[in-house]
């Protein structure tokens, strides 16, 4: 969110706390993207802060209570509040519990893979609509095509994304393997290292898929401990979910701090995989 916008999604979710009755005299920037992730106090309470047109919200709060109730490792709304959605001032607003974190050496790759195995398999009791995989990778190919969204990308570097986004997905679309509801990103970022153990946060990129899908976000170490993954397959997804994260750093209006550098890395770094998928080897690191 821009400066002028976080003042006053920190000012509608101290509002509505205040007004459940949780303490929120202090506001406590944790993340801010698309969505502001504020920590109040002395409540302490987790509050996330979108738009109203970004309408994921609900979708997220439904979810979230549906795994929680299949046993999920995942973030619980706060006990405190009735579990909906808060509009206030243009903003959806969301609360959550707040998990004092823990170090996050103390996640292992075993117990990364330990975790998203529970977390899948509560998601295939959850029946939800959502968008597959490839209709994400869609997402990103219109990026690419449109030089307006993505001004910047120079045309071998177009070309290069837009070829990786419609080979690897159309991969994975033909695959014909097993797909089920998938977190869609379940990077380190979206894993919070508790005392009760990691849970997972953030699920407004659900989607459907192969399981691949979701471990190409984990560190590499974690697909060792997961069973029956599908390797050749798992590379696939790797290179694929870069080259989606990569568009994205060269859209127009990204917001991610320094994301042209980390978008100019991407590039090469796909180029690196590529090579070595051709080479039938493993790409230096």
């Amino acid at each position: 969110m821009q400066e002028s916008e976080v003042t006053r999604a920190v000012a509608a979710a101290r509002s509505i706390a205040s007004s459940l009755g949780l303490a929120a005299a202090d506001a406590v920037v944790l993340h801010n993207s698309n969505k502001l992730t504020l920590r109040l106090l002395p409540a302490d309470v987790v509050a996330r802060v979108a738009p109203l047109a970004h309408g994921i919200a609900r979708f997220e709060v439904e979810l979230a209570r549906r795994l929680a109730e299949a046993g999920c490792p995942v973030a619980a709304l706060d006990p405190r509040a009735e579990p909906r959605v808060y509009e206030r001032d243009g903003f959806d607003v969301t609360l959550w519990t707040f998990y004092e974190p823990v170090t996050p050496q103390e996640l292992s790759p075993a117990g990364y893979a330990a975790a998203l195995r529970s977390l899948h398999a509560g998601m295939r009791e959850v029946d939800v609509p959502v968008p597959h995989v490839t209709d994400r990778v869609g997402h990103a190919q219109r990026l690419v095509a449109g030089r307006d969204h993505t001004p910047a990308l120079a045309d071998a570097d177009r070309e290069l994304l837009g070829d990786t986004l419609r080979s690897l997905g159309r991969m994975i679309g033909e695959r014909g393997g097993a797909e089920q509801l998938l977190h869609g990103e379940p990077h380190p970022g979206n894993v919070l290292v508790t005392r009760d153990g990691p849970l997972f946060i953030d699920f407004e990129t659900c989607c459907r898929g192969p399981v691949e899908f979701d471990l190409a976000h984990a560190p590499e170490e974690v697909a060792e401990h997961y069973p029956g993954v599908d390797r050749e397959l798992l590379r696939a997804c790797r290179i694929l979910m870069l080259a989606m994260v990569t568009t994205w750093r060269w859209e127009r209006d990204d917001q991610l701090p320094d994301g042209r550098r980390l978008g100019t890395e991407g590039l090469g770094r796909i180029r690196a995989e590529l090579d070595a998928l051709r080479g039938g080897h493993q790409p230096a690191t």
